[in-house]
């Protein structure tokens, strides 16, 4: 089993967990905003077990279809910001759970960044589509971060905190949609190479 499998393994498992946590938390306290991202995160996990699971002859198709349910993502993602910026300001965490938070998101955002400017050489049409995935979880995390810690650390004016959430969560909304843009522009530039 290589590297990367086992990696996007370790990684669809985390999604899953962190989705149900979501999901549960969202249940007890009502919150749509988790309720959005656990939504969120099991979407993703059924498109990376669907990545994993295929076959290399369905590749192509795959990475078309990965690719436009990343652009839905990015709609459903802007939806969430609007809600975010509408409804709530972020959950208040402890300051030891919101370092740890933040390591985990900027090690994510990282290894992702690594990883996708690897796959750039990678042939694989399988591993380039899991660090597209990859790299659309790790700027959600980020976005999550952010809105924790405006209302965690210090005492930010409830508009700056609107200003900031609105901001980070539009470029991430952009991002997720380039990564789904470039999966069905690789697909269509493979598809004229042939």
């Amino acid at each position: 089993m290589s590297r990367i499998y086992k990696l996007s393994l370790l990684s669809l498992a985390i999604n899953i967990v962190f989705s149900a946590y979501n999901i549960v938390i969202s249940c007890i306290t009502r919150s749509w905003w988790m309720l959005t991202i656990g939504t969120y995160y099991a979407v993703l996990s059924v498109i990376r077990y669907t990545v994993l699971r295929c076959k290399k002859e369905n590749t192509e198709f795959i990475k078309r279809f990965t690719g436009i349910l990343l652009m839905v993502l990015s709609l459903t993602l802007a939806g969430t910001v609007v809600l975010a910026s509408v409804q709530d300001r972020g959950t208040v965490y402890h300051e030891i759970v919101m370092i740890s938070i933040a390591v985990y998101a900027f090690t994510k955002i990282t290894l992702s960044s690594v990883n996708l400017a690897k796959s750039r050489r990678c042939s694989s049409a399988k591993v380039k589509t899991l660090r597209n995935i990859s790299f659309a979880d790790a700027f959600v995390s980020i976005f999550s971060l952010q809105r924790s810690m405006l209302v965690s650390f210090g005492e930010m004016a409830k508009g700056t905190i609107k200003i900031m959430n609105i901001a980070t969560g539009t470029a991430v909304c952009i991002i997720v949609a380039l990564l789904g843009l470039n999966l069905i522009h690789s697909t269509r530039h493979s598809k004229n190479a042939d």
